[in-house]
């Protein structure tokens, strides 16, 4: 496939691997975007950010980079800021949103104050030692069934599902070892997620697994987990999903493309809003490329209107750029 873009992209680095929790998923989403750039016939390279970042991209006069790194700096906005600062355009969210969007934490925080729902929460700091009395105080607030997590972790890397005091104190230990910890109200539903591409919503996934939570395992290791796109939602309930998608993205100052994560009450019928990714997986089994398939564009196709996001990253990005990417409503400010 030759590349039909009407901008230059130069030489592209697809930038993986890193030293994050996740650096094997990242290897995985790294190798099939490089094969999806070559398919539009882009000139890109891999470097793995575990190496020697700053002479890589020197050696390899590298002008552009598609960040493909999950977890620790590569969603957090440290990669965004080392590129920014090297003048190099990057693809999604530039390093203020990237930052917000990793911490679980302060993304529920704003979204509560637009409004939004999210399952009741409690925070525990990385450094405190948490006592059977301070788990029962916290049991008598959210309920027994709990879900724990690392406020900086992604691909439900150090999450547990938790019953009682017992093991919620073995939980909160586990989860301690990556970050600061967020204690979750149990909210049983199913999954949905809504990608964002280029300014517009996709369709929307819903995900059922026999685990007892959509976890590391179904997400990337089950043969199990089943995957429903169109979502099985009404007309209406779609569109109220996406808008709720758009201006919870927007709402973080996120940009380019990502991914937003609901669960619907089976209780209430409401759909909570459970992270925000700003660098989603992009393996065989991942979320994006469904949606992107379910909306009429190859996996070629997405990697490529993905790259078209960094000229929104460009320091030296002319008028013209920006111009062109707001009518192809491929770029926002």
């Amino acid at each position: 496939m030759t590349n039909t873009n009407k901008f230059d992209y130069g030489k592209v680095a697809v930038l993986m691997g890193g030293n994050s929790a996740e650096r094997d998923i990242s290897l995985l989403s790294g190798n099939a975007i490089y094969q999806g750039l070559l398919n539009c016939g882009i000139d890109a390279i891999k470097i793995d950010t575990q190496k020697e970042v700053y002479q890589s991209l020197v050696d390899n006069n590298i002008e552009r980079a598609f960040i493909a790194l999950h977890g620790r700096d590569g969603e957090d906005g440290v990669i965004q800021g080392f590129l920014r600062m090297l003048g190099i355009p990057f693809t999604g969210s530039d390093t203020a949103s990237s930052s917000l969007a990793m911490n679980k934490l302060l993304c529920k925080k704003i979204w509560l104050q637009m409004g939004f729902t999210t399952a009741e929460f409690a925070e525990v700091d990385s450094q405190k030692i948490l006592n059977m009395t301070d788990a029962k105080q916290i049991i008598t607030q959210l309920g027994e069934s709990l879900f724990v997590k690392p406020i900086r972790e992604g691909s439900s890397v150090g999450m547990s599902k938790v019953n009682g005091c017992d093991e919620l104190v073995i939980a909160v230990k586990k989860a301690q070892q990556y970050d600061s910890v967020l204690i979750e109200k149990f909210i049983d539903g199913r999954e949905y997620t809504v990608s964002i591409l280029g300014g517009k919503p996709l369709p929307s996934i819903s995900m059922v697994t026999p685990n007892e939570f959509y976890d590391f395992d179904a997400k990337y290791n089950a043969n199990t987990t089943e995957y429903f796109c169109p979502s099985g939602l009404s007309s209406q309930q779609e569109k109220n999903l996406q808008k709720m998608a758009l201006s919870a993205f927007n709402a973080l100052g996120c940009s380019g493309w990502g991914r937003i994560d609901f669960i619907k009450d089976n209780n209430t019928d409401e759909f909570m809003l459970l992270e925000a990714n700003t660098v989603p997986g992009m393996t065989e089994t991942s979320l994006v490329p469904k949606a992107a398939q379910s909306a009429g564009i190859d996996f070629s196709q997405l990697v490529r209107k993905i790259l078209d996001s960094s000229f929104c990253n460009d320091p030296f990005c002319s008028k013209q750029y920006y111009k062109n990417m707001m009518e192809l409503g491929d770029c926002h400010g």
